[in-house]
């Protein structure tokens, strides 16, 4: 064959083995046997290695891995991959319901329906298209940073690395799909039987096995394990129902679940929960339960999101797995702020596909309602990727040899004080200079989350402390190739892998900046929140308490948490310190907002018919005013729904203005 001919029997093949690879995964109606698309890979693949010319990043035959890579880069996702909140019984799910209705209406949510899918236990991802090309794929990591990883993801027969139809919905210039990587239970079964002939520690279940699999920095190891995918989301597009998303998916070459199903009511729903708790079995994949989502999408954007969880959906799972085990200790872990954290000591035992032999407590006040025992036979419970917990003791299994936990009065690891503050569950190590608190603290400061400061792992930063190198985070930053490989496993490349990491570090937007720093009760959210409210480091140091309570999503013990760090003197030396060694905060970056409403104060009562209320704090925030939670002298405003409480007839007497819905709309128009 000629260039010309090659060429065309090149692309020739690539479009008879993607079609092939629609067929099979997205039609559910294979052509062809496994063998047969085998060949024509192998065929392809020894064609373009004789003619490299013609190899583009995104033929089939790039689907067998790549060269391995060195580390994982990060990206932000353009929209936060939002978490669910978990319902495991019909009362959960009714709860969710009767709240849907309240902020919807109940004949929007009874016109919309809901659209449910079958659950997959595997591993969120994001895989984004432009002008129809696969550019890149990345794990779900925080919800907001994650983890490219497109070349095992190419390894996945089933994600298209070219899109195929036209859509009315969207221009193609960007499109993003979200699915589940997970692996078949045959795939998983194979690949243990491999492991365990090789001597290989084995998987716990198919989803660790795939998330292994997909952390692999040789992608032609992932191509080994057989992983498969299903999408269930499109980003960026306007569709009038959720269900015509997964439609356009497969028009577009992405495989969905065939067992999803529309419900036209929450019975329907209910019911079908029912059926597949006693089909689940019977799957070839694992499954953790129903995702449940109101179907009209102009409702699912009416109802919003809170915390990380939009209202609109819900997991609705099946009941956690529980097993039965030996209490046969409890320990207290120190964490980054000095709370002890009591954990429960077990014999080890087979909970919902792992083994188990720690458990999560709590706290004190936990343990003694529920009269746990040192020694007790104890139910242990564990759904998913949630952290194990004790559900309660059998006090009938009881031999009088049990002992009562007490909470350490000194630091198990530094012999500190402990106290515990009137008001708080919590105890607290009060040492600021406790090993445990300064490693973890600093642990926090260098996670993906914070200044994602690569090879720095627990064992490195606690060596970094035994030598004395470093005192606290803002050490890091002076750190020199001359002072690691001295170490013990330093040598002058990893020495040098470390400092640039670092020094890469040094460039960090304000939002990740606060939330390394590791306020107590400041999450990823909260430090977003803070960063948009404030748009420089130099504005929030100068803030003042109720600036802290004024800023919307942020209750009264947070913002107090936040004012006492930023009060403090030893932590504003810290800041400082970090500035000097080279740290560029850079300002937070929002669009402009109308100071419409010039800092009066609203607070909202009743139920708003055409916004949430968080829709409306949202809003009022955005052009200017301020949020109250209570009725005082210095509220401005009063806006009353439907139903409205007592803090009508408190607005009243002290002769604060009212405002019907009408009103309000009007004024934020």
């Amino acid at each position: 064959m000629n260039k010309k001919e090659i060429q065309d029997r090149i692309e020739k093949l690539r479009k008879v083995i993607d079609d092939f690879r629609y067929r099979y995964h997205v039609l559910d109606d294979p052509e062809v046997k496994d063998s047969d698309y085998d060949s024509l890979m192998r065929e392809l693949v020894t064609l373009e290695k004789a003619n490299p010319e013609f190899l583009t990043p995104n033929s089939p035959s790039q689907k067998v891995g790549g060269v391995p890579l060195e580390k994982f880069e990060n990206v932000t996702h353009q929209t936060r991959m939002i978490s669910l909140n978990d319902a495991f019984d019909e009362a959960e799910i009714l709860e969710w319901y009767e709240r849907l209705v309240r902020m919807g209406g109940e004949k929007q949510v009874q016109d919309s329906g809901f659209y449910a899918e079958i659950k997959m236990d595997g591993l969120a991802v994001s895989l984004v298209y432009e002008n129809d090309e696969l550019k890149y794929g990345a794990t779900r990591g925080d919800g907001i940073v994650g983890e490219v990883i497109t070349e095992n993801l190419k390894t996945v027969r089933a994600i298209p690395l070219t899109l195929r139809q036209e859509s009315k919905y969207f221009t193609r210039t960007r499109v993003e799909v979200r699915g589940e990587v997970f692996m078949p239970i045959d795939s998983f079964e194979k690949l243990n039987a491999e492991r365990k002939k090789a001597n290989e520690p084995l998987f716990a279940n198919p989803r660790n096995a795939a998330a292994g699999s997909l952390r692999q920095l040789d992608s032609k190891i992932t191509a080994l394990r057989k992983l498969d995918f299903l999408a269930y989301a499109l980003i960026g597009i306007e569709t009038p129902k959720h269900e015509d998303e997964h439609l356009v998916a497969k028009d577009l070459g992405f495989p969905t679940n065939k067992n999803n199903k529309f419900c036209k009511n929450i019975k329907e729903v209910i019911a079908l929960w029912h059926e597949w708790t006693k089909l689940r079995e019977k799957l070839p994949y694992q499954i953790d339960g129903m995702v449940v989502v109101v179907n009209d999408n102009k409702l699912f954007d009416k109802l919003g999101i809170v915390g990380k969880s939009p209202r609109g959906a819900i997991a609705f799972k099946w009941p956690a797995e529980e097993a039965t085990t030996i209490l046969e200790d409890i320990k207290v872990q120190v964490g980054r702020t000095g709370n002890l954290t009591p954990v429960a000591i077990l014999k080890p035992v087979v909970v919902a596909g792992s083994k188990v032999s720690r458990a999560t407590l709590h706290n004190i006040d936990e343990i003694e309602r529920k009269q746990i025992l040192i020694g007790d036979t104890v139910v242990v419970r564990k759904a998913g990727d949630v952290i194990p917990e004790v559900v309660k003791p059998i006090k009938d299994l009881r031999n009088g040899k049990e002992k009562i936990f007490h909470m350490p009065k000194t630091c198990p690891i530094c012999s500190g004080k402990v106290e515990q503050k009137v008001g708080e569950v919590a105890y607290r190590c009060i040492n600021k200079n406790c090993f445990t608190i300064t490693r973890r603290a600093i642990d926090h400061f260098v996670s993906k989350a914070a200044f994602d400061i690569d090879g720095l792992g627990p064992k490195i930063v606690e060596q970094l402390l035994n030598t004395g190198l470093i005192k606290d985070a803002s050490d890091l930053f002076e750190l020199k190739t001359g002072d690691l490989e001295p170490l013990e496993r330093f040598a002058e490349k990893s020495s040098q892998n470390i400092v640039n990491s670092i020094e890469q570090a040094k460039n960090i937007s304000l939002e990740r900046f606060v939330y390394a720093l590791g306020i107590p009760l400041v999450g990823t959210q909260t430090a977003i929140d803070l960063a948009k409210k404030f748009e420089t480091l130099d504005k929030i140091l100068s803030a003042k308490s109720e600036d802290f309570n004024s800023i919307y999503g942020i209750g009264g013990k947070v913002a107090e948490a936040i004012s006492e760090y930023f009060n403090n003197e030893k932590n504003n030396e810290f800041i400082k310190r970090l500035i000097q060694s080279g740290v560029q905060v850079q300002d937070y970056h929002s669009p402009v907002k109308a100071d419409k409403l010039g800092g009066k104060i609203f607070v909202i009562t009743g139920t708003l018919e055409t916004l949430t209320r968080d829709d409306a704090h949202k809003k009022i925030v955005e052009l200017g005013g301020k949020i109250g939670t209570g009725i005082t002298s210095k509220t401005d405003y009063l806006v009353v729904g439907m139903d409205a409480g007592s803090k009508l007839e408190k607005a009243r007497e002290l002769n604060i203005h009212i405002l019907n819905e009408q009103e309000f709309l009007e004024m934020i128009k």
